[in-house]
Parts: C-alpha cells; structure tokens; sequence
C-alpha cells in the first residue's frame, strides 16, 4: 500500500483528477449547451472518454519526469514529499514516463486517425516534447518554464475545443462523427477562451507563486526561476497584476451575464472566484515565508476548481 500511495503522489493523482472534471464538465455543459438540437443530437462518447485519457496519461507521464529531474531540488524543498530513488527507483520512473507517454499519444493517433482531426496527434506530441524539455531545461529558465505549463493547462480545454470543431470536417466514414451535428462554432469558441484564459492566466500566478515557494532548493542548484532573477517584491506585482487583471475580465464578462438574467452565475462567480481571488491578492502582499506561498498556491488551485465548476451553470442558463 505504500508503493501505491506512492505512485499516487508521484502522478498528482488530485491533478488527473482535475483534468479529467475539466473535460468532462466541458463536454457534458459547454459543448452541449451551444449544440441547437440536444435532445435529437446524440454525441458518441468514446472519442470524448479515448480524448480524456490521452490527456491523463499523458500529464501523468510528465508529473513522474519533472519528479525525476527534480529529485535534488526536491529533496530541499519538500523532503517529505521525494516520491523518486525513495520509494520507486529511477529506473522506473523514466519505464512509467514512457509508458504513459506513449499510451497517452497511441490514443491521440487512433483519435486522430477515426476522426481525421490529426492536430490532436500533433498537440498531444508537441506537449509530450515540451513536458520533457521543461523538465530539463525550462524549468530552470525566467519565465519559460511558469508560460510552458500555463499553456498546457490551457490545452486540456483547447484539445476538446480543436476536436469538436475539427469534425465539422471529418469524413462522414469515420464512423465517430455526424457531420449533422449542428451546433454554434462562434459561441463555442467564445466559452472555450474564457475558461482557456482563465486557466492559462491563474496557472501563469500559480507558478510564479511556487517559484517564491521554492527559492531555496532552486538556488542552491542554479535555477533562474523569476524570484531569483527579479526579486521578491518585483515576482510579487507581477502575480499582483495577473490577478488584477483576472479579476477584471471575469468583473467584465459578470456584468453581460447579469444583463442576460443569468444572475446565479455572477453570484456565484463573485463569491467564489474574484472575492477569494482579491483575497489571495492581500495574502500575497503580506506573504513571506513558504509556508505563505504555499497556501497562496493551494488557494489558487481551489479558485481554479470554483471556476471550472462554473460550467454546470451551462446545464440551466445558456
């Protein structure tokens, strides 16, 4: 049992988790309220569930490579939570990596293949090559490292978006898609930017956050994450900002919201999103210890779940 719960930590299985809700909340709430016909249309759902699992394997495989290369920094940071060469060698970290990798992009080709959308394929390759150049190498660099998971945590909504939209093409052999699948392109396209950007803007504070967290190992082995490169107070209004700025789009997009009576959502959104979101703007003005920033982080991921959840609301209001 404590090899599994191990592993368990060492894929973040919360994170897969959380993938996996994201998905299946966009699917089953957003891209079935812009559909024109629900109750006649009926969507095939083992390329959505085939799609989720690519995207599963595929960020377990790159929670276990960061961990390989990050067992020394690690081992300063967070002693307690050092998964690799302390209860699974490294030998098979690199074996479980590749495993998941691999599966996670068989799956993408067999998706890409039926439906004819070979982006996914080539999205998917993409995100495996820079999981593992991250890991490496711009993890340590200012800013590259904090943009690269951002963007990638924006793609597990964006992949769902370039499938749905990349049938409207697809060969009516495919077999998976009807190309009489009516639904609102633009309109999907506009929801899959507000909860891509939203992801990708609060994933850019979070890793900033975490680099405050996480000084004293990346020092001590030559990272230039942008607390070390810029200063604490400098790294700090740069999350100040982003969270500014989040907070004021979503203020924006609550206002015509409320004009289209969708009042549940605004309520919901400004108690749950931008109140806590102006909440973690005063602790990090006030933070100073790691013990500070990682609470900011957990917050932040806590704000992130609140905003994915927004998307039942797509069920009863649009």
């Amino acid at each position: 049992m404590k090899l599994l719960s191990a592993f368990l930590r060492l894929v973040r299985w919360p994170n897969l988790v959380f993938i996996g809700l994201t998905q299946w909340l966009y699917f089953s709430c957003v891209f079935e309220a812009v559909i024109h016909n629900p109750v006649e249309t009926q969507y095939p759902l083992l390329p959505v569930w085939l799609l989720m699992a690519a995207s599963i394997l595929i960020a377990a495989g790159g929670y276990i490579i960061n961990d390989y290369f990050d067992m020394h920094i690690d081992s300063v940071n967070k002693p307690d939570k050092v998964v690799v060469d302390k209860h699974v060698k490294r030998r098979w970290a690199i074996f479980w990596h590749m495993l998941f990798s691999m599966a996670g992009l068989f799956i993408s080709a067999f998706i890409s293949w039926r439906s004819g959308t070979w982006l996914i394929l080539a999205g998917n390759i993409f995100c495996v090559i820079l999981l593992w150049f991250y890991s490496t190498t711009f993890k340590k660099k200012l800013l590259i490292g904090n943009i690269i998971i951002s963007a990638l945590t924006a793609w597990v909504i964006l992949v769902f978006y370039f499938y749905f939209s990349g049938g409207l093409y697809a060969s009516a052999t495919s077999g998976w898609y009807n190309n009489h699948h009516d639904f609102d392109i633009r309109r999907l396209f506009k929801f899959t930017i507000l909860y891509a950007g939203f992801a990708f803007i609060l994933s850019v504070v979070r890793e900033v956050v975490k680099d405050l967290e996480d000084m004293q190992g990346d020092a001590q082995y030559n990272c230039n994450t942008m607390p070390i490169a810029w200063g604490v107070p400098a790294s700090k209004v740069f999350s100040a900002v982003w969270i500014v700025v989040a907070a004021a789009a979503l203020a924006i997009v609550q206002f015509y919201a409320w004009q289209s009576g969708w009042w549940p959502i605004v309520l919901y959104c400004i108690l749950l999103v931008i109140g806590p979101l102006l909440l973690i703007l005063r602790k990090l003005q006030l933070a100073s210890q790691p013990a500070d920033y990682r609470h900011i982080s957990n917050l932040i991921k806590w704000v992130m779940l609140a905003g994915i959840l927004s998307m039942l609301f797509f069920k009863f209001l649009v």
